[in-house]
């Protein structure tokens, strides 16, 4: 079974940069989608970047594209979220998920929760103005 754990939130002023980061404890099967989700208090969750292992396809939620970067370190089973130039509307809890769905569409990329997802525990970033 298949556990992560996010580190690296904290609180960062506008225009500025972290880096998530999510250990992954156990086999994953190489043929699937794992990412990054979001959830602001009064929002609903909010997929944001996935990473397809095996294949190296990554997606992005437009909100984030060509700020925020999905990356692994396969030897040490990390996976990696880097986001800069935040904002403000950044703000959230950050969860890593293994077993999810990505695929593009004509109105950009879509992340997604499955029924099988596995989720860490979370991460807060706070982006202050």
């Amino acid at each position: 079974q298949v556990q992560l754990e996010e580190s690296g939130g904290g609180s960062v002023q506008g225009g500025g940069s972290l880096r998530l980061s999510c250990r992954v404890s156990g086999s994953m099967r190489h043929n699937q989608c794992v990412g990054w989700f979001r959830q602001a208090p009064g929002k609903e969750r909010e997929g944001v970047a996935g990473l397809f292992l095996g294949r190296g396809t990554t997606f992005y939620a437009n909100s984030v594209k060509g700020r925020f970067t999905i990356s692994q370190n396969s030897y040490e089973n990390t996976l990696y979220l880097q986001m800069n130039r935040l904002t403000p509307e950044d703000t959230a809890m950050y969860y890593c998920a293994a077993d999810i769905y990505c695929f593009s569409l004509d109105a950009g990329d879509s992340i997604a929760a499955r029924s099988s997802t596995t989720w860490g525990q979370g991460t807060q970033v706070t982006v202050s103005s």
